[in-house]
């Protein structure tokens, strides 16, 4: 039987590229290679190229999604999507594939734009019994009051950027005073932002498969991060968090946090493997955080621990999104 050929599209143009190189890196290993085909790609701006063994490097073709490497063109099945941040889960590469015919694992466009954008994906979740942060959305040069936010969304706040990941340009207010700063460096990083109102409680991580007709929803694993909050060094330096799986956490909210996880993966249009995160206050109530629609994939990345948890292969996670995406 012919090996399906696999674009394993990685890299990206967000400050969380060398994360994506790594879980690409990871998934490559874990994929059955006598059925699958598999060249890495590495997307960065409009250098789209394979490196060789021999560390040549082969641009691929946009026109027709095919490589030449010493004559021999290749013309790819799939494209297997491990690009956190633009363009791979902003939708836009989702668009370019489509319009070339190309199946691929991940969300749709539509459904990637909504869960990119953090704004749009809590207006898609508002009404649906989800609680939410309050938040005051910015635009670039849009004046703001530091002392009105504070009273009306109180202390400590959360400045983020609208549409990034990984808690680039995240930052925790304590005081009025620090406000500004903390504007200024979620600008930093795009030309929209987001003002929260802190939950306080414990971090949740969820992670939900629909494939091939079935529901799979992962072991939820809680976050202990040793830092104020999980930002990136929180996220992806050993030693620097905790990351329990499966959470110690009572019957009750396993099963809201499972609800409310399923809810997000339907109302946003979600295909694929993604993650929800949510915060759990002392009360047990649960509050979303955001939706991860390429979530990590790095040895240290959650999902692949809640994956081994259910007793499941990396390889066998994907060959379940391979087999469905392409039937679709």
């Amino acid at each position: 039987m012919e090996r399906l050929k696999i674009a394993l599209l990685a890299g990206g143009d967000s400050p969380e590229r060398e994360i994506a190189l790594q879980s690409a890196a990871q998934i490559e290993a874990a994929l059955d290679h006598t059925k699958y085909d598999i060249t890495v790609i590495d997307l960065h701006h409009r250098d789209w190229h394979y490196t060789a063994p021999d560390g040549r490097q082969w641009q691929l073709d946009k026109n027709d999604f095919s490589l030449t490497v010493d004559g021999v063109r290749k013309v790819f099945d799939y494209a297997l999507i491990i690009i956190h941040g633009t363009p791979g889960e902003d939708g836009r590469l989702q668009g370019y594939l489509d319009m070339m015919g190309i199946p691929y694992s991940s969300c749709s466009m539509t459904s990637s734009v909504i869960t990119f954008d953090k704004i749009t994906t809590k207006r898609t979740l508002a009404g649906r019994g989800i609680p939410l942060a309050r938040e005051i959305f910015l635009r670039r040069g849009e004046a703001y009051d530091p002392a009105r936010i504070v009273a009306g969304l109180g202390l400590p706040l959360f400045v983020k950027p609208n549409a990034n990941g990984s808690s680039f340009g995240v930052t925790k207010v304590l005081t009025a005073e620090e406000l500004p700063a903390a504007v200024d460096a979620a600008f930093a990083q795009g030309d929209e932002i987001l003002i929260e109102e802190c939950i306080t409680g414990r971090e949740m991580g969820c992670g939900i498969l629909v494939a091939g007709g079935r529901e799979y929803l992962f072991p939820i694993t809680e976050i202990v991060p040793k830092k104020d909050f999980f930002d990136y060094e929180a996220k992806y330096t050993a030693g620097l968090s905790d990351e329990i799986t499966p959470a110690p956490i009572d019957e009750s909210v396993r099963r809201e946090l499972n609800r409310m996880t399923r809810e997000a993966y339907r109302a946003c249009r979600c295909s694929g493997v993604v993650r929800v995160d949510f915060i759990v206050t002392p009360e047990g109530r649960p509050y979303f955080i955001e939706l991860n629609s390429i979530p990590g994939m790095s040895a240290g990345s959650i999902v692949p621990k809640q994956v081994r948890q259910m007793g499941m292969t990396l390889g066998e996670l994907y060959d379940l999104i391979i087999a469905d995406t392409c039937r679709k």
